[in-house]
């Protein structure tokens, strides 16, 4: 069970701090909640804790852990089907998986394939997304901001 002040993943949405543990009656059920404030895009979360594990909440990645990530994004691209409703399909499931070296193989994939070939509309904001998802971590895991994620991100994907 995660307390107030811890630095978490949410997946598909990115990292954040625990702000409250709330109960709250939606739709007639009394339920308590992780209340979780995303700082890039300054949003709030509000996580069921029942459902922890099946969401796949989990901590932020350590400091350590940071050249690793960036070691992916520098490393080449794995291989992906050419057929675009596949290759949307397998990255999805890399980014609902939560794991952050998954995302970051996400990231890296479809820069590469953005500067070879060009990305649909809907790749573009797969892209966005998971990139997002990746600065946000970092931002929490390095103390750092989300210009300097970004920074970190650009030099590795360059």
């Amino acid at each position: 069970m995660f307390k107030v002040g811890d630095r978490v993943v949410y997946p598909m949405h990115g990292a954040g701090v625990i702000e409250s543990i709330d109960e709250r009656e939606i739709l007639g059920r009394r339920q308590r909640y992780y209340i979780m404030r995303l700082p890039i895009g300054d949003m709030k979360a509000m996580i069921p804790i029942d459902n922890v594990d099946e969401i796949g909440l989990r901590e932020v990645i350590s400091e350590d852990e940071v050249p690793r990530v960036l070691e992916v994004l520098r490393s080449r691209e794995t291989e992906m089907s050419s057929n675009w409703n596949r290759r949307y399909r397998a990255n999805m499931e890399k980014i609902k998986s939560g794991n952050i070296y998954e995302v970051a193989e996400v990231v890296r994939n479809l820069v590469r394939r953005q500067q070879q070939k060009g990305l649909s509309t809907g790749e573009r904001k797969m892209l966005d997304s998971a990139r997002q998802i990746l600065v946000s971590e970092i931002v929490l895991a390095q103390g750092i901001g989300e210009e300097q994620a970004n920074s970190l991100l650009d030099e590795a994907l360059a």
